[in-house]
């Protein structure tokens, strides 16, 4: 069994890797292992060192490691070097912080002294999407081994050049051996690991199917996990909206990485009385994307990643011009080369306004006032990020209140930032990445009471 990465943008193979067999599955599984018995009796000051090499590392070969990004999953070369640098201020974020977040916490009680204290449950297990081949691990990564873990990363099978160099940077940087492992091996192979003992827990980011029975093996093991699943995320624009930059932020979000993020904005909540010229506004930003070689800096949209993910995004958009909604913009492509798509007159029971949709398609949904936007806002199965616009910023406070969603953003770009949880509810799945939040979701909370 091989894995083989293919470039998206001309379709050309980059190369196969072969897949691990059963036994050196196991002693990847064994050597983390025995990695975590030394690497979580390290000091904290100890294991910060390692990551402050990494995220000079990570800055010094963003180039390369970037154009490795572009060249197996089609994003712009900006995009994929902007991405690697996101993972170093990740490491610096947690370099930090991550003193203030281990540290003891005393609670007063009748007894001499009591304490919560925070420890390493182990391994932990990351299944991660290509979408963000590098961020999405490092998310992950950092907080986890800096605590006090140890990794092993079943990445996806199109991007395993991205996650084998990740396991080189962690060699390269003197990070122990066992302490972050890549592991080639096919989605049914997961199974097999999550019910393995030395495999304490696991974090998925992924489609509902992939988490749905990620957690129900991670339940009947009794293990902790974490799942980021898809998401149908609401950008609401009030009629009290700075429609331009509105327009601007709404495209920026939807298209950039050619559609394929979880948290982008994939239906635009209008009020009626401003929908025509903030459709208008965003009709004349998609048509300003430039596609072309991803490896070029005049071009602002690459592929979408592999053809199956092309399938999927015109079949979503003939469905639901079937159903009554009316195209803008888009609806050509070229192999994986997608043009951005505009759907107008989306209401819900369309395919896409129901579906998450993973490519460069953005729907137009039209509100009857404030509280009709929060409504449709709601009427989805999925609850990851959201965006608000409006100028009246305690108007923002109320409404996002409402909101049934992980985040809400207002007036502002919806993104994952290392300073603040990252999560869904819903079938956008549970628990959370990033902040202090996501540092403590694989540790034991462990109430120490003395008398």
């Amino acid at each position: 069994m091989n894995f083989t990465s293919v470039n998206p943008y001309t379709q050309k193979k980059i190369k196969a890797y072969p897949a691990l067999s059963a036994s050196a599955l196991d002693r990847k599984l064994k050597q983390a292992d025995r990695a975590f018995i030394d690497w979580s009796a390290l000091s904290l000051e100890n294991r910060l060192t390692y990551f402050r090499k990494i995220a000079a590392y990570l800055r010094r070969e963003k180039q390369p490691l970037g154009e490795l990004i572009t060249a197996e999953m089609g994003k712009t070369l900006k995009e994929a070097i902007a991405e690697v640098e996101k993972c170093a201020v990740g490491c610096d974020y947690y370099i930090e912080n991550a003193p203030k977040f281990l540290a003891d916490l005393t609670i007063k009680t009748e007894a001499q002294r009591s304490f919560v204290t925070y420890e390493p449950l182990g391994t932990v297990l990351a299944v991660m999407p290509w979408n963000f081949p590098f961020w999405q691990v490092f998310r992950f990564a950092v907080p986890s081994l800096l605590a006090g873990n140890v990794g092993v990363l079943k990445h996806a099978a199109n991007v395993s050049g991205c996650s084998l160099a990740m396991e080189e940077i962690f060699r390269a940087c003197d990070v122990p051996e066992g302490v972050f492992q890549s592991l080639l091996i096919e989605s049914k192979t997961v199974d097999t690991v999550l019910r393995d003992p030395r495999v304490k827990a696991v974090t998925l980011t992924g489609s509902e199917k992939a988490g749905a029975s990620v957690a129900s093996i991670a339940g009947n093991q009794i293990k902790k996990s974490v799942l980021e699943l898809g998401g149908s995320d609401a950008l609401i624009v009030l009629a009290d909206a700075d429609l331009e930059k509105a327009a601007r932020v709404a495209v920026q979000s939807r298209m950039q990485n050619a559609g394929q993020s979880c948290i982008a904005a994939k239906r635009f909540i209008v009020e009626k009385s401003v929908k025509k010229e903030f459709t208008d506004r965003v009709l004349q930003h998609i048509q300003a994307i430039q596609q072309g070689d991803p490896r070029l800096e005049s071009t602002t949209m690459g592929p979408v990643a592999r053809l199956d993910l092309a399938d999927a995004i015109e079949r979503q958009c003939a469905e639901t011009v079937r159903q009554g909604a009316r195209m803008l913009h888009g609806g050509q492509r070229d192999g994986c080369n997608v043009q951005p798509i505009l759907l107008d007159n989306v209401k819900p029971g369309m395919t896409a306004f129901d579906e998450e949709t993973f490519g460069p398609l953005a729907v137009i949904v039209e509100a009857k006032d404030e509280r009709d936007a929060i409504k449709l806002a709601n009427q989805s199965n999925y609850g990851l990020g959201s965006a608000l616009w409006t100028r009246d910023l305690d108007r923002a406070d109320r409404l996002a209140r409402q909101i049934q969603a992980g985040s809400v953003f207002v007036n502002s770009l919806m993104r994952s930032d290392p300073r603040v949880p990252f999560g869904g509810v819903k079938l956008s799945g549970f628990g959370r990445e990033l902040s202090e939040v996501g540092m403590k979701e694989f540790l034991n909370i462990k109430t120490v009471w003395m008398e």
